[in-house]
Parts: structure tokens; C-alpha cells; sequence
């Protein structure tokens, strides 16, 4: 093995992709040490050597030559345990899991909404992932190359999440391995830019890797948990401020915290969960108004941008209370203003006591470009349409019991289950 090259270029290469996995852990960290377990570790100094190198040669100055690079002594059926134990957010727990399969075989509904993911899954198992340098969508009038680009691309996170949902669910293998080429080829080739309005996209991605994570091969979970650090991490290095010169904070923070609190629980990332926690409650005040508005109501005089506001945060605050019990949805900040109360403002409006012509005042000037280019959901004075709330509503009935039938009115539905969140919802609320 000494004397084989090409041996010696693979752990060279597996170095060089995990040492850089570890110096984003320690800049997010900062550990004294760093203990490895697992069946690599049995390479030794041919994986340790390059390894510790690579992370060196990636540190910022200021954690060079600190921190201690270990492989465990225990046992390894020892250190799995513990490794599972740390695992603190899933998309579903496994207990989740197994009432998601009960469900979908006994109720006619769930079974419905099921299929036309396991459909979407069967339907593209031999397609080839396509991959995307960098997610280009914010800024982009319809039509533009580059967003055309990006949206060809991002069919593949319903192809992932469907593989993925479809393998847990049926535990049928054959879903597997193309759920793991598709979160590789991404990995591999996508190159975070820092847009929260363009990472928004990648949920599917976080949630598959969820899903799947046990069964990743070691390599390949460095790859895929290297690529989500980074997403992470250009997220908190954008130069955009969490609060404007105003004191007011928008959309755009909203789905950038979001994006950072996937992370976090995926990777169980105290660090940043911690910045996630601090943040959110900086951001709600900034965001929400006492008379629950909010700033993106006031700047783009659209409830179109009310309801892309608070889906965000009633995503992460899903994830923050399922995992440590902290209700954020709920949470008043000290002007009372809350995610709930903002929800409530926009009830009305969607039932249709209420009408809101859209985008008559907006302060963005991309608003008025928008409709120029023939987008009509942009057109200043059309109408909010209820339909657009869909997506906010369907993930506060987590929280909210009344909602789902505004969710079968909305959909022109009387199934007990009008989309799959309202699956979701029932397996994964707190009871």
C-alpha cells in the first residue's frame, strides 16, 4: 500500500476534501480538539497525514496549529452510538417514520398525496442529475438566461427529496443510491453565492440529506456536509446587514435564517444554532410591526411579500420548537408583535373579507420592471389573490388546528388531505 500511487493520490484526495470539511467546523466551532471515528480511521497516518494538512492550509491564522486532530480508541459499534445520539434534527424522527407508513397504507388521503410522490421518484430514476454552478433567481426579470438556467437545475430537488421520501417510506433500496448521486453531483459542482433569495431553493437538498444521512457513505457525507457548511457559511459572511440603517429588517433576512437554521439542526451545529436563536429574535423586531404588519408589507405594499416573509419563519420556527421545545412562532417581541399575530392580519384576506390591491405603493423599484416584462403578479392594483397565501398557510396549520380547512377551501378540496404538507403536518406536529 506504501509504494501503490494511486492509492496514496485517493487518501490524499479524501484528505483534502475532509480537511476542508473540518476548517469550516472550526471556524464555526472552535474546538480544542477534534476526535474521527468510523471504518476510514483504521488508514491511520495515510488518511491522518493529508487530513490534518489540508485543514491547517484552510484555517484562518488565527486557528492554526490549535487544534488537535484525534482518531477515537473506542470501539467502533461504541462510537456509532454516540455519534447517533448526537443527531439532533430530522425532517422525520423514526417514530414519525413508521406512523408516515401506517398512514399512507390506512388512510385513502395520505395514500394519495404519497403516490404522487413515489410516482415523480419512479419517474426519474434514470435521469442524470443536473447540477448547477451557482442558483441565479433574485434580481432576474422572467425570461432572463440565467434564471431559466437555474429553474432547468432546480428540478432536480424534487427529484432528491421524492427519492429520498419514496426509500425512507417504502424502504425500498432502489430509491437510494440516486437520492445519494443527486446530493454528490450538487455538492460537487454547486458553488454557494451568499443570496438567501437564491439558497432558499435548496430545502429539498437539506431534507433529503436528512432523510438519508445514515445510509451516505463516510466520503460522501464529508462532500455533502462540506457543501452544506458552505452554504452556511457565505449565508453569515454576506455583507448585507440582518438590520438596515432603518432599524427594519425584510424577506430576505427571514429566508437567510432560515437557511442557516436548516443547517445548524442537520449538522448539530451549536455554534451556529446559537447564532440562528440570537439572530431570529434581533430579526423579529426588526421585521414585524405592532399592528402586525410587516416591513415587507410597508415596503412593497404587497401581500405577496407578507406571506413569502413569514413562510421562512414559521419553517424555522417548526424546527427550533420540534427540537428544543422554544416556541418562536409564538414569541412576542417587546413591541408584542409575533409570527402568529402577522399570520392572523393576513386571514381576511385570504378567506376574502378583505381586498388588498398589490404593489400600489411599493418603494422597489424591481416591482415596476417586473410588470413592465409582462408579469402580471406584479401589475400594480391587481388584487391579492388567496391562492398565493397556500404556502404560509399550509405550514402554520403545524401550529394552527383551524387552518387545514382553509387549506381544502383554497385547494377547492375535500380530501382530509389536500397536499402533502397537511401530511406532514399530521405526523409532526407536537402532540
Amino acid at each position: 500500500m506504501r509504494g501503490d500511487s494511486i492509492a496514496n493520490m485517493i487518501f490524499e484526495f479524501t484528505g483534502q476534501i475532509l480537511g476542508e470539511a473540518l476548517a469550516n467546523f472550526v471556524m464555526f466551532s472552535s474546538p480544542e480538539a477534534i476526535v474521527l471515528f468510523g471504518g476510514l480511521t483504521k488508514a491511520g497516518n495515510l488518511l491522518l497525514n493529508p487530513t490534518r494538512k489540508h485543514m491547517e492550509l484552510n484555517l484562518l491564522p488565527i486557528f492554526q496549529n490549535k487544534v488537535k486532530l484525534l482518531f477515537s480508541e473506542l470501539q467502533e459499534s461504541d462510537a456509532a452510538i454516540l455519534g447517533a445520539s448526537a443527531l439532533a434534527w430530522e425532517i422525520f424522527t423514526n417514530e414519525e417514520i413508521a406512523r408516515l407508513q401506517q398512514l399512507v397504507v390506512t388512510d385513502r388521503s395520505a395514500k394519495k398525496q404519497f403516490s404522487l410522490w413515489e410516482r415523480a421518484a419512479t419517474a426519474a430514476l434514470r435521469d442524470a442529475p443536473n447540477p448547477i454552478d451557482t442558483i441565479t433567481t433574485e434580481g432576474r426579470l422572467q425570461g432572463d438566461p440565467k434564471k431559466v438556467a437555474t429553474q432547468n437545475a432546480l428540478a432536480d430537488m424534487k427529484k432528491m427529496y421524492a427519492f429520498a421520501l419514496v426509500y425512507r417510506v417504502k424502504n425500498d433500496t432502489a430509491y437510494l443510491q440516486p437520492a445519494i448521486n443527486f446530493l454528490v453531483a450538487w455538492a460537487a459542482k454547486n458553488h454557494p453565492n451568499g443570496d438567501p433569495i437564491d439558497e432558499t431553493n435548496l430545502d429539498p437538498a437539506f431534507q433529503c440529506y436528512d432523510l438519508i444521512k445514515e445510509q451516505v457513505p463516510p466520503a460522501y457525507k464529508i462532500l455533502i456536509e462540506q457543501w452544506f457548511q458552505q452554504v452556511a457559511m457565505a449565508e453569515t459572511k454576506n455583507r448585507r446587514p440582518l438590520v438596515i440603517a432603518n432599524g427594519r429588517s425584510n424577506n430576505w433576512n427571514s429566508h437567510r435564517l432560515k437557511i442557516e437554521g436548516e443547517v445548524a439542526w442537520c449538522l448539530n451545529d451549536e455554534s451556529l444554532k446559537k447564532y440562528v436563536t440570537e439572530n431570529l429574535e434581533r430579526h423579529l423586531a426588526a421585521n414585524l410591526n405592532a399592528d402586525s404588519t410587516s416591513w415587507d408589507l410597508i415596503e412593497r405594499d404587497a401581500l405577496h411579500y407578507h406571506c413569502y416573509d413569514l413562510q421562512p419563519l414559521t419553517h424555522l420556527a417548526i424546527i427550533i420548537q420540534k427540537n428544543t421545545g422554544v416556541d418562536y412562532y409564538h414569541h412576542e417581541t417587546s413591541t408584542g408583535a409575533s409570527i402568529s399575530k402577522s399570520l392572523d392580519y393576513l386571514i381576511p384576506f385570504v378567506t376574502g373579507e378583505r381586498i388588498h390591491p398589490e404593489f400600489v405603493h411599493s418603494r422597489v423599484a424591481f416591482d415596476a420592471a417586473r410588470a413592465k416584462n409582462n408579469e402580471p403578479a406584479y401589475v400594480a392594483g391587481n388584487p391579492f389573490k388567496p391562492t398565493e397565501a397556500l404556502g404560509v398557510i399550509t405550514v402554520a396549520a403545524w401550529y394552527k388546528p383551524e387552518l387545514p380547512g382553509l387549506v381544502q377551501k383554497l385547494k377547492n378540496s375535500t380530501e382530509r388531505f389536500p397536499d402533502w404538507q397537511s401530511v406532514v403536518n399530521e405526523i409532526t406536529r407536537i402532540r
